[in-house]
């Protein structure tokens, strides 16, 4: 009698198993559609999700190891003591399923923790108090899995760094857009400024050319004034014949073709709002195609603009409840391009920078300039830094 005890036993384990794999996962699912808000569980937490029947504590505990050991649950306690469990994502929980030791689940979990920026070798070690040699053998198995990956940190070029293999390094560890290779790509962050400085200076202001020839040759005949020219003619005034001679550039616009004044950029009226923002030169970037396959966000280009902002190349304008961009001294600007100038130094044909001696001298923060006079306690011939900004003081 007792031989038929033995399928009917079976049977029952395997009906409990079958039980036990609705109940896991239709636990997991109320975890997870709990949202990213209500991501840690006590064990009260588990019991108000109307999963487990009658609020079973025992069949929760089977439950709950079982993900535990799937690694679809993740075991963590607070600093008073109490046990609480985070949900994994299936694909990560086969990942740390990979690991075949204790050794090797330590040291990924560390390295999944550390997310894009990675983690040092010598971090790893000092966390888990590990023998150099455990640590080794642990990141050679993970390597070889292909769930971690070496790779360098621009901010740490001379240590030895792991992320998670699946993972895309952060713009933190790698320099983002404005490094290749680890290298700052300067040729690169260069060109991509001249063009959104043309860019800028191109909304900044418009093109003025005024024709030399006919009504405007006329205007430029003098009517008074003195010979300019060589030191023996230099001061004296015009006699009626001197004034009555046209210019040399009307003369030259008789000969033949219209001559013409260089084009300038003038600065447009007051209260104009089409100035461009970092949304419409990134747009201009994106479809200029110059980026190659390299992504800007408004923020990477926000970066380029701060730069040409702190030359003092172009500068902030508020217009309509946003933040607008124009270059500084618009009539002082050429409308030739500045990118794409052949130039061997790569810096030729720069916007004049917006300086002046008035801002540049020293007298101009000088904390005593009102005491300053000469036979005083300060004056310009015992000013060391007048001095060292006119280059006097050097012999």
């Amino acid at each position: 009698m007792p031989a038929p005890a033995a399928p009917a036993a079976a049977g029952g384990s395997e009906s409990d198993a079958a039980k036990l794999a609705v109940w896991k996962e239709a636990l997991y699912e109320r975890c997870k559609e709990a949202g990213p808000g209500n991501d840690l569980f006590s064990q009260d937490d588990l019991l108000r999700l109307d999963v487990i029947p009658n609020k079973d504590l025992l069949l929760l505990a089977r439950v709950v190891q079982s993900l535990s050991d799937d690694k679809l649950f993740i075991t963590m306690r607070e600093a008073s003591g109490q046990v609480l469990w985070k949900w994994r994502d299936a694909q990560e929980a086969h990942k740390y399923k990979q690991c075949s030791t204790d050794e090797q689940v330590m040291v990924y979990s560390l390295i999944d923790d550390s997310g894009g920026d990675g983690i040092w070798s010598q971090t790893l070690q000092k966390r888990l108090n590990m023998h150099d040699s455990v640590l080794k053998n642990a990141i050679k198995q993970l390597q070889a899995k292909g769930l971690i990956a070496p790779f360098k940190n621009v901010e740490h070029p001379n240590k030895k760094m792991y992320i998670k293999a699946s993972i895309r390094p952060s713009d933190r560890a790698t320099g983002g857009p404005w490094y290749t290779d680890q290298n700052l790509d300067e040729a690169f962050i260069e060109e991509l400024q001249r063009v959104v400085f043309d860019f800028v200076k191109r909304q900044s202001g418009y093109r003025s050319t005024h024709s030399s020839g006919g009504a405007s040759a006329r205007s430029q005949v003098p009517t008074k004034g003195v010979i300019k020219g060589t030191a023996a003619d230099k001061g004296k005034k015009r006699d009626a014949s001197e004034m009555s001679k046209p210019p040399a550039k009307a003369v030259k616009a008789s000969a033949g073709a219209t001559p013409r004044r260089e084009a300038a950029l003038l600065p447009l009226p007051a209260g104009y709002t089409a100035y461009p923002t970092v949304r419409d030169i990134a747009r201009l970037l994106s479809s200029s195609g110059i980026t190659n396959n390299t992504i800007l966000s408004e923020e990477d280009v926000k970066k380029l603009v701060d730069v040409l902002v702190w030359d003092n190349l172009i500068e902030p304008i508020k217009i309509a409840g946003r933040m607008g961009y124009r270059v500084c001294r618009v009539a002082k600007q050429s409308p030739q391009n500045w990118a794409g100038r052949e130039d061997p130094t790569g810096r030729g044909g720069d916007p004049e920078p917006y300086l002046s001696p008035y801002t540049e001298a020293p007298c101009g923060k000088c904390p005593v300039f009102e005491l300053c006079e000469e036979g005083g306690p300060v004056g310009p011939s015992n000013c060391e830094y007048f001095k060292r900004w006119l280059g006097s003081d050097v012999i």
